[in-house]
């Protein structure tokens, strides 16, 4: 998920930096002492008290999938103040339960604060990206729609999942204006473009970049190339077969408005606001910066918590900054012809400032209770990982799982390239579960929730969130279960 990760890396940084054991990024010493010696509290736990404490994040799961799919609430549910009101309660709910027996106001205030970086990060792709006009010769064939998403498999692993998604999705939704049958082309770009494309480095997803700071080669992350073509090529397949399929189900005149968008348009490939390439570069310069030097530096001056903190301001208000000056400088008529409005950064601010509150709880008894887990091989570790993925955060499920396959193995769990080296089939297990089964759901990763809002704003009907699992449960499932057999059963 690009959820807490790429706003929260510094926390796994301290984990990085620390000799203790820490699973979760969030949950490192350095975020607040009181939490680690409570962790026998939530060892203990008993089923009644696990599932009175998930219920608030279940309950706003719910409505996130119900609601809009009951008449009388579904208008009531698409105004985002209404959204926000249940995602507070539900939050509110979560951090209490987790305060009652801890008292660790400090994890929730970091909580916070890289829920903070995390709307910075994806407002600022999302704004700056729509500045960015991109026109020419081309329509929504099958195969002009195929080179989109493998065009955005490649990108993800450049800019990242979230950047690679927020600069293509309005040109592929603009390619295929004129089309009838569309909602497949969205779901598609979230599995390809926004999920399975970014696995090969660890710019890619959050989690493996979470690995790299932990001591994980930069380059041991193309070794996952077989798994990424097997699934990425098996995609791509698939989708020109449907989307050939329901292009012949389209109308005589869409077909013919479709070339004739070809033949009138003026350049082959024309960007307009190409000035905003270089603020996408300024945004992941500055997650590396934070990393690499605002961090180490922080942490060498002062200790790791100060870094944690100052590592996160440091991405706020240089994000903050790339992002005004980019949307002041971009001419209105760019953003006009993107169809831009603030409706679905807006949209994903009001819903997940439940879900990091509602989500703390949840991921403190994964961390707790993860080591009692009986599981030992390459499947068990891809599965486990991948089925928390699709609901939780996946950057701190990597670690949870990365760690407990460290110390299981006898290796260091503040290092992780004993773990590459020695039991790569564990690691690539955990990766690929983590990357891949973020896809399975709207809030398995980040930009999944943004492309489906912003679909929805150009008025793409798009499934619920328990129709969108249909898809992913028909489509994606059975081919993870292929990676299975083919790569981890060994």
């Amino acid at each position: 998920m690009f959820k807490l990760a790429q706003s929260g890396h510094s926390s796994a940084e301290s984990t990085a930096h620390s000799s203790t054991e820490h699973a979760t990024p969030s949950a490192t010493t350095g975020h607040g002492g009181g939490h680690h010696g409570n962790l026998d509290h939530w060892k203990n736990l008993g089923p009644g008290m696990v599932t009175i404490s998930i219920l608030p994040f279940v309950a706003l799961l719910l409505m996130i999938a119900i609601l809009p799919l009951i008449h009388k609430t579904e208008h009531w549910w698409e105004q985002n103040k209404n959204k926000l009101l249940m995602a507070s309660i539900c939050g509110i709910l979560g951090i209490v339960l987790y305060l009652l027996p801890t008292g660790d106001v400090t994890k929730v205030v970091h909580t916070y604060i890289e829920y903070a970086a995390f709307i910075m990060l994806l407002a600022s792709l999302f704004v700056i990206s729509g500045g960015i006009h991109i026109s020419g010769a081309f329509a929504g064939f099958p195969h002009v729609n195929t080179l989109f998403l493998a065009l955005g498999a490649v990108l993800a692993n450049v800019m990242g999942t979230t950047g690679a998604s927020m600069l293509l999705i309005r040109p592929l939704i603009k390619a295929n204006e004129a089309r009838q049958h569309k909602t497949h082309i969205i779901i598609f770009f979230i599995f390809v473009v926004a999920n399975c494309g970014g696995l090969l480095t660890p710019l890619g997803d959050p989690p493996l970049y979470l690995g790299f700071l932990r001591g994980v080669p930069f380059g041991w992350t193309m070794s996952l190339l077989p798994q990424w073509a097997f699934v990425v090529v098996m995609l791509l397949f698939i989708f020109h077969l449907l989307d050939s399929y329901m292009f012949t189900k389209e109308e005589t005149a869409t077909k013919g408005k479709l070339v004739e968008a070809v033949a009138s348009a003026k350049k082959k490939l024309s960007i307009e606001g190409i000035w905003n390439l270089g603020f996408l570069a300024a945004v992941v310069v500055t997650i590396l910066l934070s990393g690499y030097v605002v961090y180490p530096g922080l942490a060498k001056a002062y200790n790791n918590e100060i870094a944690d903190l100052g590592s996160k301001g440091f991405q706020i208000v240089v994000m903050g900054l790339a992002t005004l000056i980019s949307y002041k400088v971009t001419q209105p008529q760019i953003r006009e012809k993107n169809q831009f409005s603030f409706g679905p950064i807006l949209e994903v601010a009001c819903i997940f400032v439940g879900i990091f509150g509602a989500m703390i709880p949840a991921l403190v008894i994964l961390e707790a209770k993860g080591g009692s887990m009986a599981i030992s091989a390459p499947w068990q570790y891809y599965w486990i990982t991948g089925v928390l993925s699709s609901f939780l955060d996946n950057a701190p499920t990597y670690l949870t799982y990365v760690t407990l396959a460290a110390s299981k193995n006898g290796l260091p769990t503040d290092n992780l390239s004993s773990l590459a080296t020695e039991f790569p089939a564990l690691l690539a297990a955990i990766s690929c579960g983590a990357v891949f089964m973020g896809a399975n759901t709207y809030i398995g990763n980040g930009p999944n929730f943004m492309v489906k809002t912003i679909a929805e704003h150009s008025r793409i009907k798009m499934p619920s969130f328990g129709g969108y699992m249909l898809w992913s449960c028909s489509v994606l499932v059975p081919l993870l279960v292929i990676v299975t057999f083919l790569f981890f059963m060994k």
